[in-house]
């Protein structure tokens, strides 16, 4: 199944919410140098958004988040940069950018001036230790899904491939999304009436090209449930 990535009007607000790769990034702060109707819309974005954050209340972080910190800083290790260590800082923020994406997908459906529409969803898909890996917003009223990889993969042998899981029933899959920035999958319409905080949404490892069976091949490395935003 054909999956899209996210509309390029929607840069400023991916800019702002940090899920743009590297490449892709230094791209847009160089066009907002340049472009200064791109840079009125960093700036909306940025507004909208602090406004959301300033309303949280600020939560002290448990002991084991400074363990984490002092290990990736290279307190008592000398081996791999802390700049190599990408993964550790995404899971980190992880938290801040579910809510930032959640918050994305909210202000966008708001927009749109039709009748009254369900209120759009998240899902944190999180690995074995409890680490964030993919985060989803769902548009009930469009029927999409975006998926944002939160950690690294390094897997080049296989891809991440998206399951839906309703309750009693077998996985579905929604295709195979990406490992390095977001992308948009359309959900079926037999299958949209199954998103709901009943459900389950999953990461397999699969080969490229996603599952040859239809079903599950590889292991699950993140798995989570679906809430309301």
């Amino acid at each position: 199944m054909p999956n899209e990535p996210i509309e390029s009007g929607d840069l400023a607000g991916e800019y702002v919410l940090g899920v743009l790769n590297a490449t892709d990034r230094r791209a847009a702060a160089d066009r907002a140098t340049r472009d200064f109707a791109f840079a009125r819309a960093i700036e909306a974005w940025e507004r909208r958004l602090g406004a959301l954050v300033a309303d949280i209340a600020p939560v002290a972080p448990p002991a084991y988040i400074w363990n984490r910190i002092r290990a990736a800083l290279g307190h008592g290790k000398q081996s791999e940069s802390i700049w190599q260590r990408v993964g550790f800082w995404r899971w980190l923020s992880a938290g801040a950018l579910a809510l930032a994406a959640a918050s994305m997908v909210a202000l966008f459906v708001s927009r749109v001036p039709v009748s009254p529409q369900p209120a759009p969803l998240v899902a944190i898909m999180a690995l074995d230790n409890g680490a964030p890996a993919f985060v989803a917003t769902i548009d009930r009223a469009h029927g999409t899904m975006v998926v944002t990889p939160v950690t690294t993969w390094s897997d080049v042998a296989h891809v991440p491939e998206l399951w839906l899981i309703p309750p009693g029933d077998r996985p579905h899959s929604l295709g195979v999304v990406g490992s390095a920035k977001p992308v948009t999958v359309t959900i079926p319409a037999d299958l949209r009436g199954a998103i709901d905080p009943k459900s389950i949404v999953a990461i397999s490892v699969e080969p490229p090209g996603g599952s040859p069976t239809g079903q599950v091949t590889g292991p699950v490395i993140a798995k989570g449930g679906i809430s309301g935003i």
